[in-house]
């Protein structure tokens, strides 16, 4: 998920040609308060000429306690609705304020004859009220797709002393300072068939850095992370894909127990020194998916 400033024309632009799934064009932190007026008409020219072909096009409004967030609304689905895939709204506190954005997005469909429903939501998850509500929050709207995790405003929220987002606060030496929210929002988003994002490393040149963070989430199920630079793309990629020993692994348990349990009618099987059944089956798909979205090729075929 790449964020690109919508005040920076040559970003937007940029952006089109990397290898990114989603690209969100930001109206909030990265735009300054003077800028933003302009920055919608940038971001509702940029969907409008194109060129976004396989990227999830997403526009990150203002949160509901600024001045600024219903004219961003108004202004990028009026002008762009029809080339626009989801609206992001940061610093969700309550669904709430979901159902406010879900309601006025309907109100603009209809007027603009767009079919109702189809522009989706992204909740970024910001401080610890919006993580405590974040059950209610991922079952407010059937418009919801995604939860976003953002740490830096989360980590501020709760006093976390630290001024490096994502990494360990100082001083916290065993454990994971970040495993509960991640959990937290994992759970949220699961239980409701939403897709869950892990935010920003603002280290932009700490390639490292980024990965360990990244790795993180990944392991735990987490669908994709933030990039805020094109360096960070190709990490992201590689992070979120599954090595490729494990897809071939994965792809070998769904092959060897489809031919186990329609051949031979045994449900639960041994795959070389490796029991598989129903419960494997489930698990190979998860890995098998995400090799094949990275555009893996097997590397081994099952033989009974």
């Amino acid at each position: 998920m790449l964020a690109v400033p919508g005040s920076n024309p040559r970003f937007l632009a940029k952006a089109r040609t990397l290898p990114v799934d989603e690209v969100f064009l930001d109206l909030e932190d990265s735009v300054a308060p003077l800028a933003k007026e302009q920055a919608r008409a940038n971001v509702v020219a940029a969907l409008r000429e194109g060129g976004w072909t396989g990227k999830t096009r997403v526009v990150r409004v203002n949160d509901l306690t600024t001045q600024w967030t219903y004219r961003d609304v108004i202004e990028v689905v009026e002008g762009a609705g029809e080339f626009l895939d989801c609206v992001m709204l940061p610093k969700v506190q309550d669904p709430t304020q979901v159902v406010w954005l879900d309601t006025l997005l309907t109100q603009i469909e209809k007027t603009m004859g767009h079919t109702v429903g189809r522009i989706g939501i992204e909740a970024q998850i910001e401080n610890a009220r919006g993580l405590v509500n974040a059950d209610a929050i991922a079952g407010s709207s059937e418009r919801l797709e995604t939860l976003v995790f953002g740490p830096a405003d989360l980590m501020a929220s709760i006093n976390m002393r630290t001024l490096v987002v994502g990494e360990q606060p100082p001083g916290y030496v065993e454990g994971d300072a970040y495993h509960y929210i991640l959990m937290r929002l994992l759970m949220a988003a699961r239980t409701h068939d939403l897709q869950v994002i892990d935010g920003p490393y603002l280290q932009i040149k700490d390639l490292d850095g980024f990965r360990r963070a990244a790795r993180r989430s990944a392991a735990l199920g987490f669908d994709g992370k933030w990039v805020l630079h094109p360096s960070q793309v190709d990490a992201a990629n590689e992070v979120f894909s599954p090595s490729q020993e494990d897809y071939d692994h994965a792809e070998l348990i769904l092959e060897a127990y489809e031919y186990y349990t329609s051949v031979e009618r045994r449900g639960a099987v041994m795959l070389g020194d490796e029991m598989i059944d129903e419960a494997s089956r489930k698990m190979a798909l998860v890995v098998a998916a995400k090799g094949r979205a990275a555009g893996l090729s097997r590397t081994k075929s099952f033989t009974p």
